[in-house]
């Protein structure tokens, strides 16, 4: 799993200008994995407190801990 953690931080800092992510954007990434368990690695990030969730009300995203903008920032 540490090596699966390892490519979503990776795949994160890659990406220039977009900081929050959706769910669908890791299935992408490994497109061998069933949801279930790129969920799991996503939780076991939001854990460890690499990633954080964002919500806009009706969707949630994932994005880096401290990039952009942040719900408890936003008003």
């Amino acid at each position: 799993m540490e090596e699966a953690k390892q490519k979503v931080v990776e795949y994160l800092q890659g990406k220039k200008g977009k900081t929050k992510f959706y769910f669908n954007d890791f299935t992408d990434l490994f497109p061998d994995m069933k949801q279930r368990e790129v969920k799991k690695i996503l939780t076991a990030l939001v854990n460890d407190s690499v990633l954080e969730f964002w919500s806009s009300g009706s969707t949630t995203m994932y994005g880096l801990k401290g990039a952009g903008n942040r719900s408890e920032v936003e008003g």
